[in-house]
This record gives C-alpha cells, sequence and structure tokens, in this order.
C-alpha cells in the first residue's frame, strides 16, 4: 500500500507546483542554487579583484603589446572587452534577481515560522499569567475565607433588611 506521504514543510520555499516540499523539481531547484552560488561568489572580494587583474591585463596587453599581437586594439576602443563586459552583466543581473527572490522566498517562511512561534509564545504566557492570578486568588481565599464569608454575610443581611423596610427600594 504505497501512499504519498510528503508533508507540506514550511522551512522550504514554495516550487512551481505551488506546493511547499523540501524537493522541489530537480531542473529549477538545480538552476536555483547555481544562480545563488552565482551571486555569492560575484559578492566577493575575491572576484572583485580577480575582475580589476582581468580589466588591467586586458587593457594593458592591448596597449602596450605590437599591434600585431593586440586581439583587442585601442584603436576600437576596447570593442571586444566592452561586449564581453556587456554579456556578463546581462547575465549577472538575473541571476542574481532570481538569487534574490529564492533568498525572499525562504524570508517569508522564516517571518510565518517567527510569528506563529510568537503566537504561541504570548499564548503560553497567558496562560501561565491566568495561572498564576488564579493560584494568588486560591491562596488569598484560603487565609481569608472566614472574613470573607463573615464580611459576605453582613452585606446580604443588610441588604434584606434595607428590602424589608417600608420605604425600601425593590429594583
Amino acid at each position: 500500500m504505497a501512499r504519498n506521504t510528503r508533508q507540506p514543510s514550511l522551512d522550504a520555499p514554495r516550487g512551481r507546483s505551488g506546493m511547499l516540499s523540501r524537493n522541489p523539481q530537480p531542473s529549477s531547484d538545480r538552476f536555483g542554487r547555481f544562480s545563488e552560488a552565482f551571486a555569492r561568489g560575484m559578492g566577493t572580494s575575491g572576484f572583485l579583484i580577480g575582475m580589476t587583474v582581468f580589466v588591467a591585463v586586458w587593457l594593458l596587453w592591448n596597449s602596450l603589446a605590437p599591434v600585431a599581437l593586440q586581439f583587442d586594439p585601442r584603436a576600437t576602443n576596447f570593442t571586444l572587452l566592452t561586449l564581453i563586459l556587456s554579456l556578463q552583466a546581462s547575465y549577472a543581473a538575473p541571476l542574481i534577481l532570481l538569487a534574490q527572490n529564492r533568498q525572499d522566498d525562504r524570508d517569508r517562511v522564516q517571518i510565518e515560522q517567527d510569528r506563529q512561534r510568537a503566537e504561541r509564545n504570548l499564548a503560553d504566557t497567558e496562560y501561565l499569567a491566568r495561572e498564576i492570578v488564579a493560584l494568588r486568588m486560591a491562596v488569598t481565599d484560603a487565609q481569608n475565607e472566614a472574613l470573607t464569608k463573615d464580611l459576605l454575610r453582613a452585606e446580604l443581611k443588610a441588604a434584606l433588611e434595607k428590602l424589608d423596610q417600608p420605604g425600601g427600594s425593590h429594583a
């Protein structure tokens, strides 16, 4: 008897199918992980230093090397370098946005879990506060039980006498 026992999980972002699951579609998940790794890599000082060194070497080679060895001459305003950097930027921007969207999904799930946890903590705290008040009242009543009964009897007796008087209120 094989049953589908996949339970929705709030610690994973929604997949394309609209269901919460720990194992989203492998192809989209693989690409998502790639985009996050790419964005993480681009946000490092190592990437910036490497890109700076690459561009500097490119510019120096194509400026100072003999004209016969230059592959992107200064005379053409480094057209190939411009194209390569534009291509890199055109792929980097959507991949970074995809990584941010995935992080937003995880943050939304975490916020929902935090909200539910806060609600449970509030309910537990309110319950404990009510229990403490009930215990205090029980202890106070136990200590003042005779006084409370006597006071109640006296109040009731005074109210009855007031009602029995000829001009007493009957409301």
